[in-house]
């Protein structure tokens, strides 16, 4: 079981003070599952429980709580949920997916409570429960992704830009606090932070179109996380706060023409290699085992681009996508993916920054939103930098497609298409202004961040809409 030790890192983005290792004494009872105790002992450490959380004891026991939220079902509940699937399910068969790593659950307080996604993650994991698996009708097909790299690839042949088939994009987003939430009282100061495109070579054209109210401030581009931000006063507790936003950007398939012969060689003595090929603990780390798996992955491959390749397809093919936890609960997110050998886009991406930077590959992350007709989500991605190109594209979620034509096969190493919003240019940043309590979302930033009274909002105690709309210039 990971243990839910915060380390520093993972606060950068508030303006929690750095806090030393929680109590051992703690983080053996948190290993062992025993919860309440920690939590007991936790709780005898904050001085003011009605204060914000910014105290390393009220950090710790807000992980737990995400924790038992994240981990919220009984054996009872998934064998319900099982037997609509699995008819014939007994209660060994669930231990012994459980043992073997594929039914996700912890043991919380003697009983083991099983994650939110458990049953749909088993069948992604299981051979055996698919194949025990009623058999129902096949799900349409929501978007043909290898038809348009096809077509992508296409267009590229015969342009002398790096750059085509753009789109046009219409964002709604709207975050909303839930109806009678506690902390709705007249004259509650009310912050939010939604987000906002960045103007990033194939994403530009960023308009804003309106928001409500009327917005205090958006960050500059450029900025790791784009915000635009919103202040409110409640006035009258029964109507809770919402924040909406439009804007407008195009953003164009980004298709550069790689050559492997063409490669340079990198500036070793830079700031900017030293910064992309370096360790960012906790969630970039050079263990003895992820230095070994980085070589024989490489092998004997010198070139940058090749070992992006090499490494890009490794991940594809060991590393499959799940539903995932909340990140603010996982100490180390490439661990994670490397231990667990499974995980969603950030876990992908994270593993793939960190393989590559291990291989001597300046890596980095990108984050934001897939927007495909019929098919948007928040979404997580990489780049990686090789001379003469600069910065390029990954996303080694969607990754190695299963296509003969190669430039289709591997398009995601390198290229990227249009269907993205850009908001995050790196993890784990401070928003704009700072936020005075621990965010929901640590790393990342899409769904937005809000706090009243200088108190964190989780996700369970607001929600959001976004609408987009996309229409292709030519």
């Amino acid at each position: 079981m990971l243990m839910l030790v915060l380390l520093v890192s993972s606060l950068v983005g508030s303006t929690t003070p750095a806090m030393a290792d929680v109590d051992p004494a703690i983080q053996a009872l948190i290993a062992r599952g025993e919860y309440a105790e920690a939590e007991r002992l936790l709780e005898q450490q904050i001085d003011d429980p009605a204060a914000p959380l910014m105290s390393e004891a009220g950090i710790q026991l807000e992980i737990l709580r995400r924790t038992r939220f994240d981990f919220p079902d009984t054996v009872e509940v998934v064998l319900a949920q099982l037997k609509k699937s699995i008819p014939d399910i007994r209660h060994d068969d669930i231990d012994r997916w459980r043992e073997a790593g594929d039914l996700q659950a912890r043991t919380i307080d003697g009983e083991p409570r099983y994650f939110r996604e458990a049953v749909s993650n088993l069948f992604r994991a299981s051979e055996e429960a698919r194949s025990r698996r009623a058999v129902g009708p096949a799900p349409p097909k929501k978007f043909d992704l290898n038809a348009l790299i096809e077509e992508l690839v296409r267009l590229s042949a015969d342009s002398n830009s790096d750059e085509v088939y753009p789109v046009k994009h219409n964002v709604r987003y709207e975050l909303a606090v839930n109806e009678g939430h506690p902390r709705l009282k007249p004259d509650a100061k009310v912050r939010a932070w939604l987000p906002f495109p960045q103007e990033y070579r194939q994403q530009r054209d960023v308009k804003l179109v309106g928001s409500e109210p009327r917005h205090i401030a958006i960050s500059e581009n450029g900025a790791p996380h784009r915000t635009i931000y919103f202040e409110d006063i409640v006035t009258d507790p029964a109507k809770p706060p919402r924040f909406r936003v439009e804007f407008e950007f195009t953003t164009s398939a980004y298709c550069p023409k790689l050559d492997a012969a063409k490669v340079e060689p990198y500036d070793v003595d830079s700031a900017s290699f030293r910064e992309f090929t370096a360790e960012r603990p906790p969630h970039i780390v050079f263990t003895p085992a992820v230095k070994q798996l980085a070589a024989q992955i490489v092998g004997d491959e010198a070139n940058p681009l090749e070992k992006a390749r090499r490494i890009f397809r490794w991940v594809s093919q060991n590393i499959p996508w799940c539903s995932e936890m909340e990140y603010s609960i996982i100490p180390n997110i490439s661990e994670k993916g490397l231990t667990a050998r499974r995980g969603d886009c950030g876990v992908q991406g994270l593993v793939f920054i960190t393989l590559c930077r291990a291989a001597g590959v300046p890596a980095r992350w990108q984050s934001g939103w897939q927007t495909k007709p019929n098919d948007w989500n928040m979404h997580d991605w990489s780049e990686f930098y090789v001379e003469p190109w600069g910065w390029l594209p990954a996303d080694a979620s969607y990754g190695v497609r299963d296509h003969a034509d190669p430039r289709v096969h591997d398009f995601l190493c390198g290229h990227m298409d249009p269907y993205r919003l850009i908001v995050n240019l790196d993890y784990a940043r401070p928003l704009e202004p700072p936020k005075t309590s621990f965010r929901s979302e640590p790393n990342d930033f899409q769904r937005g961040e809000i706090e009243i009274d200088g108190h964190n909002l989780y996700f369970d105690e607001w929600d959001y809409t976004f609408q987009v709309r996309t229409t292709r210039q030519n």
